[in-house]
């Protein structure tokens, strides 16, 4: 076994979620809820238009790392612009709620017509408050759900999106008596009740659901809890919530070593599984599935930011090209309401830095997600990510 993954049962490392989900975890944001607005500022489509990147500047090393990430990638998109000219304007929330509002009212002042960021929901919840008084909208980079509704909409993966995408392909594949296995946290709790919408949207079978605390002590007490809920449901799914950098690789091994068999039942991970490399050489997700962005656009989003920055883009990076090509493409259209809420919820959606994507009404998104597997310690897509909104994969 690597050493990156220590699953001894002498010790468990439970670090914070990583990449998207580090965002979830970072706060706990007051949800402005509801429907989105469907109103905004006017724009002049002739003109170069003022758009407000709110990003972490002064905030920790890694902070200032994803801050340079997020304003390169926007740049970059602004590069693909075909006649739009977009006024970029960058402010720095030092990753603070506090300031993130305060910069936000600033940029609204100063003219900008649509807010991309901030990167923390509690940040995106107060620059939403701010711009909410003026009309602006805000596509923050969070993936909490929570924040979403009124003038803010969330880039981020979510939880709802990928569970969807796995269960809708669980069930046609045979896979649809699932036990959910959740942490006892926000992040497992949100995850849990992702789950459960999405069996019941598909018309799968919730067989049942087992929690635990963020211990070793309580990881190793759920392992038989799921093995005798599996036995006794005739359950033949086993959806996880957790990751890389906490339980994954203990329960990776523990599971099978109980007789709860990653051939016989199948596994399913709600977070990317192939997050770090090292994740690939666990003997206990090997058939495991899990979704991923689309691999073709990722690749290519990469290299052209490899090309431009010298270095590969950070994970999430392609969410500011996301947000720079969403208000290209409708920006492009020549309307004056092309930044109101309901022109930014339009249902053909847009496309970015890792496949389509759309923005719902009640401020969430859905993406296009490929379902992979591993075999053989590397990753193997069984269902490509859609290329359009509609049929299979939504």
């Amino acid at each position: 076994m690597m050493t990156f993954f220590h699953t001894s049962r002498k010790k468990l490392r439970l670090l914070l979620l990583p990449l998207f989900a580090l965002v979830l975890a970072a706060c706990e944001p007051i949800s402005l809820g509801g429907i989105a607005n469907s109103g905004g500022p006017k724009i002049d489509a002739n003109a170069p238009v003022p758009v407000a990147l709110l990003i972490p500047r002064g905030g920790s090393s890694s902070d200032r790392l994803l801050a340079q990430n997020l304003e390169n990638a926007a740049r970059l998109a602004m590069r693909d612009l075909d006649g739009v000219k977009i006024d970029l304007r960058v402010y720095d929330t030092a990753g603070n709620a506090g300031t993130a509002g305060a910069v936000a009212a600033q940029a609204v002042a100063e003219g900008a017509k649509i807010i991309l960021g901030p990167v923390y929901g509690e940040a995106a919840n107060a620059a939403g408050v701010a711009a909410s008084q003026q009309g602006v909208n805000v596509l923050s980079f969070s993936n909490n759900p929570t924040i979403a509704g009124g003038n803010v909409y969330v880039l981020g993966p979510t939880f709802n999106n990928t569970a969807n995408r796995l269960v809708g392909y669980a069930k046609r594949a045979g896979k649809d008596r699932i036990v959910i296995l959740h942490a006892q946290d926000v992040a497992g709790q949100l995850g849990r009740n992702a789950i459960q919408l999405a069996i019941s949207a598909n018309r799968a079978t919730l067989a049942g659901t087992v929690d635990y605390a963020l211990s070793q002590e309580s990881v190793t007490a759920a392992v038989p809890r799921v093995k005798a809920m599996m036995d006794n449901t005739g359950a033949n799914a086993l959806f996880l919530t957790t990751n890389s950098a906490t339980a994954l690789p203990l329960f990776a091994q523990l599971l099978p070593e109980a007789g709860v068999s990653n051939t016989a039942n199948q596994y399913i991970g709600l977070t990317r599984w192939d997050i770090p490399p090292q994740t690939l050489a666990l003997p206990g997700v090997q058939g495991g599935w899990f979704a991923l962005p689309d691999p073709g656009a990722a690749a290519a989003f990469s290299q052209k930011y490899s090309a431009a920055y010298g270095n590969a883009p950070h994970p999430l990076a392609g969410l500011s090209f996301d947000g720079i090509a969403a208000v290209g493409a409708l920006v492009k259209s020549g309307k004056s309401n092309a930044l109101t809420g309901a022109s930014l919820t339009q249902g053909a959606g847009f496309r970015g830095a890792n496949g389509i994507f759309r923005l719902r009404k009640d401020g969430t998104n859905q993406r296009g997600l490929a379902v992979a597997t591993i075999r053989n310690n590397s990753v193997t897509v069984l269902e490509a990510a859609p290329k359009a909104f509609g049929g299979a994969g939504f």
